[in-house]
């Protein structure tokens, strides 16, 4: 079975309104960092309109190079990413700026707090799960992605780890493992969180059970990994030195609740279902439906009186 399979039900759309977000903060990528097996034997770099548009005629093989060519693109930021953390790693300290505060001109004054004793642990516990990868040959990993499936699917037989059927999940394909590079093991700790804290939510998603559905779906599990990529960057973690009010916001959910990081994965994740739904996107459109998400949670991180994840006005999507 596809990783992205036909999927097309009847229903309203989410009545949200369509946003739109820039690139900005999206830096140029360096060269896949994939092994020969996952490059799918693409010997050289693509420009990824040009391949997706116009070289293959066969549906399914655009699909599935399209995300290749994502994947490739998330490894490789990564990469670079948790080199950034190995490089600063050895300053926790961060300076944020107020979030409610403004200047005559509407501009946000910064202001230099010292991080909390307890901040500074769960930031640097927080970095640290972040750079741990996914290993397939270590048991705890096996055993948690086994878990992954007994919750996504109680009344289904486990398979081995390598097998066709983890497709119906949303990996891309028979290995879980060779997609998890990309996000690294919190990926797959986000996704166990979000199905054991969340489980409505999470099978309505996985099983795309909401709204008028793409012929051509976004894969439930890399979706997750995509997700839980965007937030790490969103929120300045590799850095540990917030530059936006959003990040400087979380730094203070996360005094509260040491599992603000997994909340906040899953509200994005039902955020960006619904904004899939209000634009009626397909698998083409993942990324400017994730660039949309991003932007409208850094807003709600923004506004005033939020001193949890669940006090974000998108919070009310995981009780739907």
């Amino acid at each position: 079975m596809s990783s992205l399979r036909r999927r097309l039900h009847h229903g309203d759309v989410d009545g949200k309104r369509r946003e739109h977000y820039g690139t900005e903060g999206f830096g140029d990528l360096n060269e896949p960092l994939l092994g020969d097996d996952d490059r799918r034997e693409l010997d050289q770099k693509f420009d990824e309109k040009y391949v997706i548009g116009g070289i293959w005629d066969d549906e399914r093989q655009r699909v599935e190079l399209h995300w290749t060519v994502l994947f490739s693109q998330l490894i490789a930021q990564w990469a670079q990413w948790l080199g950034n953390i190995v490089i600063g790693s050895g300053t926790i300290l961060v300076r944020f700026f107020s979030p409610s505060s403004s200047g005559q001109n509407g501009q946000r004054r910064v202001l230099a707090p010292s991080l909390s004793p307890l901040q500074e642990a769960r930031l640097k516990q927080l970095q640290e799960r972040l750079q741990v990868p996914f290993d397939g040959p270590l048991t705890e990993h096996q055993d948690a992605l086994r878990k992954l499936w007994r919750l996504a699917y109680p009344s289904k037989e486990i398979p081995p780890l390598k097998s066709e059927l983890w497709k119906e999940m949303g990996w891309q394909g028979q290995d879980p493992s060779t997609d998890f590079r990309g996000g690294g093991y919190i990926s797959l700790e986000n996704l166990i969180y979000f199905a054991e804290e969340y489980p409505e939510a999470f099978q309505n998603l996985l099983h795309k059970r909401e709204g008028k559905r793409a012929e051509w779906e976004y894969p439930f599990a890399v979706a997750g990994v995509n997700i839980s990529f965007m937030l790490a960057q969103m929120l300045d973690l590799q850095s540990g030195k917030p530059t936006s009010a959003a990040a400087a916001r979380f730094l203070e959910l996360l005094a509260e609740d040491e599992m603000a990081f997994d909340g906040l994965f899953c509200v994005a994740f039902r955020m960006m279902d619904a904004q899939w739904l209000a634009k009626h996107a397909s698998y083409m459109e993942f990324n400017d439906v994730l660039k949309s998400t991003r932007a409208q949670l850094e807003r709600e991180l923004e506004l005033e009186d939020i001193t949890s994840v669940k006090d974000l006005p998108a919070y009310n999507l995981l009780r739907i």
